[in-house]
């Protein structure tokens, strides 16, 4: 009897195009538009404090925009390497607080990264475990993803107490992994499993 080819059933079919927009309690997670959600995301985006464990930024105008205009195509998953791109909205006032992104590492292996960046105006309301919790539950329940990690600047405390509301352990920590700001830093990675995401 022939072995099954089980990976075919273990991936994801392509193309995947969420349904739009993603919606939680206080939030919508929908493609970024690039003129329109510029002004928000620059007013973030620009800042050193916000783009200092990133691995971009701080942007000027035309860099923002150029990197827009590309993220503002980032709404399907067709294959490994791709990623979606959103904006994240207060449904309450329609404002752009933060961007989000949802990658698709590895198709065959159900693997993928989630990453996030929030002005910090907004911090403190829970808005940015909101909008993690949807791209966990995008890449578990509508993906069939087997594994979820987030990787982050090893000094970025903020973010690794993030990871850990949303039930995401550390897996490793690798020293003076990446060259940043004029220093060498460590990485910090964390991950979930899908039967991890089920029990909580």
């Amino acid at each position: 009897m022939p072995t099954p080819d089980i990976s075919a059933r273990l991936a994801p079919p392509p193309p995947y195009t969420p349904a739009y927009p993603i919606r939680t309690d206080r939030l919508e997670l929908r493609p970024i538009r690039a003129d329109d959600d510029f002004e928000a995301i620059y007013a973030y985006r620009s800042l050193p404090e916000v783009c200092r464990y990133l691995y971009t930024g701080p942007y000027e105008e035309d860099e923002l925009r150029a990197d827009l205009a590309i993220k503002a195509t980032r709404a399907t998953l067709r294959d490994s390497g791709d990623f979606l791109s959103l904006a994240v909205v207060v449904r309450e006032s329609g404002q752009v607080i933060g961007d989000v992104s949802f990658a698709l590492t590895h198709a065959q292996h159900r693997q993928g990264t989630i990453g996030y960046v929030f002005h910090p105006d907004h911090g403190g309301h829970g808005y940015a475990t909101e909008a993690g919790r949807a791209l966990l539950k995008l890449g578990f329940e509508d993906l069939r993803l087997h594994r979820i990690q987030a990787e982050l600047d090893g000094r970025n405390t903020a973010s690794a107490r993030l990871l850990e509301r949303l039930g995401m352990r550390r897996e490793g920590h690798l020293r003076e992994n990446e060259f940043l700001d004029g220093e060498w830093a460590d990485e910090v990675v964390y991950a979930m499993l899908a039967r991890e995401w089920r029990e909580r």
